[in-house]
């Protein structure tokens, strides 16, 4: 049984009421946005698109060449890594020159302290 009022939260377990209003609290934070960046960051393309920007700003048609994807599908994965703040990038005539943002350059500082990439 929880009682979210009280300090008792199931049958004999006891937690202070300020830990429980401040477990209430975080519940209640809305994680739509970090969830759609970890649904961004679970596609292992998006994450080689950052790698490859973490060496140098490059454009498309280099990250076309390199990938053997077709411009349509690494437009999408460029603009979903957009969209999050990880990338962005500026015209140069034709070209489209994309670069990481300071918040792409942190993550991937964070993914490599994780040691998992």
């Amino acid at each position: 049984m929880v009682v979210c009022m009280s300090k008792t939260v199931s049958a004999g377990y006891q937690l202070p009421a300020q830990v429980l209003e401040s477990v209430q609290k975080v519940i209640g934070i809305d994680m739509d946005a970090a969830a759609n960046l970890f649904k961004v960051l679970s596609d292992p393309t998006r994450l080689r698109i950052l790698r490859a920007l973490q060496v140098n700003e490059l454009c498309v048609c280099i990250l076309v060449g390199i990938t053997d994807y077709q411009y349509s599908a690494l437009s999408y994965h460029l603009k979903l890594l957009k969209d999050v703040g990880l990338v962005d990038f500026r015209k140069e005539g034709n070209f489209c020159i994309y670069r990481l943002t300071d918040r792409g350059s942190s993550l991937l500082r964070l993914l490599d302290e994780l040691g998992k990439i």
